[in-house]
């Protein structure tokens, strides 16, 4: 399967489609999750066009990885989380549904489920909280 130019987050790095922008440098650019499964949700993607890590090159996945290091703690902090999962899926399979690669930073408090995934589109106003407080965070830092 080609890569896939309207894909959303492809749309999103074009500025044809809003987002709660986090973070952007030359290589990678980082949003909030519209269905969060926790509050915070970052996504983290690459400016290169690859769907996965099957054509990722190498090059590419070593800074958008290097982004998410540095924004984990970030995030972490920010929301007053106890821990950071990542997630990373690759193809439709493993539950990839976007298919231009990204990594999940999701917040997590002992105890709090996760939300379910792509079940519940978040708050503008919610969202933009959120967003302000990874922003103040990444400031500071």
């Amino acid at each position: 399967m080609a890569y896939d130019d309207d894909n959303i987050f492809a749309k999103i790095l074009r500025g044809e489609l809003p987002c709660q922008k986090v973070y952007e440098d030359d290589h990678s650019f980082a949003f909030l999750d519209i269905m969060p499964r926790a509050d915070g949700h970052t996504l983290v993607i690459p400016k290169a066009k690859a769907q996965n890590m099957f054509d990722i090159a190498p090059g590419d996945l070593g800074h958008l990885i290097a982004c998410v290091h540095k924004l984990a703690p970030i995030v972490r902090d920010a929301m007053g989380a106890e821990g950071i999962l990542i997630q990373q899926f690759n193809e439709a399979a493993a539950g990839q549904m976007v298919f231009h690669i990204h990594f999940h930073i999701v917040p997590r408090w002992a105890g709090e489920q996760l939300r379910p995934p792509a079940q519940t589109m978040e708050d503008d106003d919610v969202l933009a909280a959120h967003g302000e407080k990874i922003r103040a965070q990444i400031a500071s830092a």
